[in-house]
């Protein structure tokens, strides 16, 4: 006759723990025997739960990004809304900015994590007190929709913005009007800050990057080897590297360090992709430079090592293209923002 049931003790906190096993043996005497429950896989991350499925926007969600300390996450939406929500925890909406007359496409926070900026369709750039929620700044002098914005890493509040008018523009927070347009002949998709803030990047359906000169204020190169329209930049942690996405479905390293062999581009990543939606596809590292990621039309989150160049996640969950994809900047966890008009929050295993 065998007797089984669960153990519990004041160690586990009264969670289930060692299975015991009673067998009495035929002269009588107990033999008594315990089996460890098979565990999961260890916890890396300090979320809740391993997944965490953030929902309440009314549209496709476009754009997410960490605050510098990872404890907010900031999403844009078609529904002409940015949520804030609570990294841990439950993951709790708790603010909501709302001012732009049309969708969110891409937003970013400062370094100093005090405020965000957002570009929107509604020819607009805004800036927002991340704290109150006001509407600080609203830079409207595009002429068509506003598909790009980036701000400087480190220094003076400056941003930059791409739009359909063909122009990138360059803004100081604490000026009314733009210091700088740096004129393209056709429309701006993706717009970055170089590391040292004396460069700008910009992509768009010329299936090219140009590298503006801000001192000169010129086009000091021009990277090739996509051949589709670019959809969005990414400048390495170190400032070393730019990574592009684009829509012939590759994901490309740039080394962009001073006296870089001609052929600056060092790396090609491949196994997401693009489709009829033309979704503006966004691009992200990791904090350590050791993995890129960035939104795929399958509906995946792919991840890659960049010194091997192998795929190490492709990661579903998503009912929709999946537009961006960035990492948490201290702990192995990644947000995707889909045009299922979801979030999700995944930790990744070590």
């Amino acid at each position: 006759m065998a007797d089984t049931k669960r153990a519990y003790s004041p160690e586990n906190n009264g969670e289930a723990g060692a299975i015991v096993k009673k067998q009495r043996t035929d002269d009588g005497s107990v033999v008594v025997s315990a089996k460890q429950p098979k565990q999961g896989p260890q916890r890396t991350s300090g979320l809740l739960a391993p997944i965490m499925l953030l929902t309440g926007h009314a549209g496709e969600v476009f754009t997410c990004k960490f605050n510098p300390a990872g404890d907010v996450i900031a999403s844009g939406s078609h529904d002409k809304h940015i949520f804030l929500w609570r990294t841990y925890g439950e993951c709790e909406n708790y603010m909501m900015l709302h001012g732009h007359k049309n969708a969110v496409l891409e937003l970013h926070w400062t370094s100093d994590g005090e405020r965000i900026v957002s570009a929107s369709p509604d020819k607009s750039v805004r800036a927002w007190d991340a704290v109150t929620g006001e509407q600080v700044k609203k830079m409207a002098e595009h002429d068509n929709f506003v598909n790009s914005c980036c701000p400087l890493k480190r220094g003076p509040p400056l941003l930059v913005s791409g739009s359909d008018d063909g122009t990138a523009k360059l803004w100081d927070l604490r000026s009314k009007r733009s210091v700088h347009t740096l004129s393209e002949q056709y429309q701006v998709l993706a717009v970055a800050f170089g590391e040292e803030g004396d460069q700008v990047y910009t992509g768009g359906i010329e299936n090219s990057i140009k590298v503006w000169d801000l001192r000169k204020v010129e086009v000091s190169m021009t990277l090739k080897g996509h051949s589709d329209t670019v959809t969005g930049l990414r400048v390495s942690p170190d400032g070393t590297h730019l990574l592009s996405n684009a829509m012939d479905n590759t994901l490309r390293a740039w080394d962009m360090r001073p006296y870089a062999p001609a052929n600056r581009c060092v790396k090609v990543f491949t196994g997401h992709s693009h489709s009829f939606e033309k979704n503006p596809l966004k691009c992200d590292w990791s904090p350590d430079g050791t993995k890129v990621t960035c939104g795929s039309a399958d509906r995946n989150v792919c991840i890659w090592d960049v010194a091997s160049r192998r795929l190490l996640y492709k990661l579903p969950g998503h009912n929709g293209s999946v537009n961006e994809a960035s990492f948490h900047p201290l702990e192995p966890i990644v947000a995707s923002a889909s045009s299922d008009k979801q979030l999700y929050l995944g930790e990744l295993v070590l």
